[in-house]
């Protein structure tokens, strides 16, 4: 990579965000500046685009956004989804089928119309507030593998969550992705062959922009796709040892602006 990257591309929850998920004020002037000066900005994330209000209101204008995992490219200022890729439904009840053969006590929800909503079973811990507009349970679990999903999310209880990924990356080799985002064991299920380094690959292709020229940041094993296809890869400092493992450079922990911190250094500017 040159001295100046050509697209900057971030994580989100972990990274961009501090630990109360906010932004702070300093992330959004340096994110505003570089995108004025022309560099494109774009958010990976595995959050669906409902979610993504939450940090569109804390930043000076939206920015592109590839959700889900890879599986959902979406533009903001139009709210419209440029690509989706998601499970098929014959798909999503092998992925059902031997998950429940392998995982005893195994719940799951699914993100559908392109992560605009979300279902689950009713057995299925929700970790959050529900917006019954867009999230609700399903009265079987027929219903729930309907409709092609952006993305299926498993849990089983409480679980180590680097060896709960593992028993179900093994279950679906060669059928679907699995990687997870988080310490309380939720895995998180894609196509075969999606992942934040798919999507991202395929913005960055519309741009003609090479990965070579892609400065990329991340803290969670479902990053890591896109780090490894970045020509710079840089994990913040409180990221899971598979990130620091694979990154070119290390930036401050997401509470101290690390993402801020490095694009300040890289960019001149801040």
């Amino acid at each position: 990579m040159g001295e100046t990257p050509r697209l900057v591309a971030t994580d989100i929850d972990g990274t961009l965000l501090r630990d109360d998920r906010t932004v702070s004020p300093r992330t959004a002037e340096v994110l505003a500046r570089i995108s004025a000066r022309g560099t494109p900005v774009v958010l990976v994330t595995g959050r669906p685009i409902r979610w993504m209000k939450l940090v569109y209101e804390q930043l000076a204008e939206p920015l592109p956004a590839i959700c889900a995992n890879g599986a959902v490219v979406y533009d903001p200022v139009g709210d419209e989804v440029l690509r989706a890729d998601p499970l098929a439904p014959e798909l999503l009840a092998e992925v059902a089928r031997r998950l429940r053969a392998e995982v005893p006590g195994v719940s799951f929800a699914v993100e559908v119309t392109d992560s605009r909503q979300m279902r689950h079973e009713a057995h299925y811990p929700m970790r959050w507030d529900a917006d019954h507009d867009a999230i609700r349970a399903v009265e079987s679990p027929e219903e729930l593998l309907e409709a092609p999903a952006v993305k299926l999310l498993a849990r089983a209880g409480e679980q180590d969550p680097d060896a709960f990924v593992e028993l179900v990356a093994a279950a679906l080799e060669g059928l679907a992705e699995a990687t997870h985002s988080s310490y309380s064991g939720l895995v998180e299920i894609s196509a075969a062959g999606v992942t934040k380094a798919a999507g991202l690959a395929w913005y960055c292709g519309r741009l003609g922009i090479d990965a070579a020229d892609v400065l990329a940041f991340g803290d969670m094993p479902n990053d890591v796709p896109m780090l490894t296809w970045a020509g710079r890869a840089v994990a913040v400092a409180n990221a899971h040892r598979a990130v620091l493992e694979i990154a070119h450079e290390v930036a401050p922990a997401n509470g101290e602006d690390g993402v801020a911190a490095h694009l300040e250094k890289v960019f001149g500017v801040g």
